[in-house]
């Protein structure tokens, strides 16, 4: 990946995707939420209103410059440190890829905007749209996800089950569960139910395997996961990764291309061997200097040591 990239990031390995380039159109933690659980930690732009945050014209420039130097992914995907949706220019983005490459496009969401029929006819032009749900009321709602100004557990409700009527795509959702905050039993039911009036076409159960936002948040064990897939309809699957990433042989080390990938996604040292192709011993050696300088940090994480 070019270092000089400002919005791709990426390919990153994905047990779900494959390979995924990863688009991000929203400056550092630009978002409607600001969850107590997000990887990439506080929200420190918390809004509910779309702008053009990064130009048009220098995202399609560096799309042009990727398809054209490499152009190999399974999914081209808008994630990143942010909320996609509040980009203003995301359903011209999606028609320019369309226009360019046949590589299916996804969209991660966390679903707080698709109340808006603009935002909702924008989404449905990706193939895969990825939507979130971990909360089952408005007191849930506010402490879990934390929303911006004008945002309620209604509106998230009912945008999302508007957008499935709209959208022709595949829908996924993500239920982010934390031991002790909505993991009982009777929480997880009252989730499944409002899953269910939103029919999507897969169920993801994730937890905080990586380090979060809040410190007092903790991951639900692999088994209790399992043992709650069967509430949900389809039922649902364990996406949060218990295992190391397996290391890649060596190959070129791009030390900015990794710090961006970290900003975005705290990650092991394995994780980003994977992603890089280098050696852990070249990872942890490259990176060790901005430990020293403050620029990173290293938290543990279930015996795990995340770079973020």
């Amino acid at each position: 990946m070019n270092s000089a990239y400002q919005y791709l990031f990426g390919p990153v390995p994905s047990r779900r995707l494959g390979r995924s380039l990863g688009i991000d159109v929203t400056p550092f933690k630009t978002c409607s939420f600001n969850c107590i659980f997000c990887q990439c930690g506080y929200t420190t732009r918390h809004v509910a209103e779309r702008a053009e945050f990064v130009p048009f014209s220098d995202v399609c420039a560096e799309l042009e410059e990727w398809l054209a130097e490499d152009g190999q992914a399974d999914y081209i995907t808008f994630a990143g440190s942010g909320e996609p949706t509040l980009y203003s220019q995301l359903g011209e983005l999606i028609d320019f890829i369309k226009a360019r490459t046949d590589i299916p496009v996804m969209v991660l969401s966390n679903g707080s905007l698709f109340q808006r029929l603009d935002v909702c006819d924008e989404a449905a032009k990706a193939d895969i749209v990825k939507i979130s749900l971990s909360v089952w009321d408005e007191e849930s709602f506010q402490k879990i996800n934390r929303p911006a100004a004008g945002l309620s557990f209604k509106t998230l409700r009912a945008g999302e089950r508007n957008f499935r009527r709209r959208f022709n795509g595949q829908l996924w959702l993500e239920v982010f569960l934390m031991e002790g905050i909505n993991a009982a039993q009777d929480q997880v039911e009252q989730i499944a139910a409002i899953a269910t009036e939103i029919a999507p076409d897969k169920i993801h159960l994730n937890t905080a395997v990586r380090p979060p936002a809040e410190k007092e948040v903790a991951p639900v064990t692999e088994e209790k996961l399992r043992a709650l897939c069967g509430l949900f309809t389809p039922c649902a699957e364990v996406i949060a990764s218990f295992e190391v990433a397996p290391a890649a042989a060596d190959g070129n080390l791009n030390t900015e291309s990794l710090v961006g990938l970290i900003c975005r996604h705290p990650a092991t040292a394995e994780q980003l061997a994977a992603v890089s192709g280098a050696g852990i011993g070249a990872i942890r050696a490259a990176l060790a200097p901005l430990i020293d300088e403050g620029q990173l940090q290293i938290e543990e994480r279930n015996g795990e040591s995340y770079y973020k």
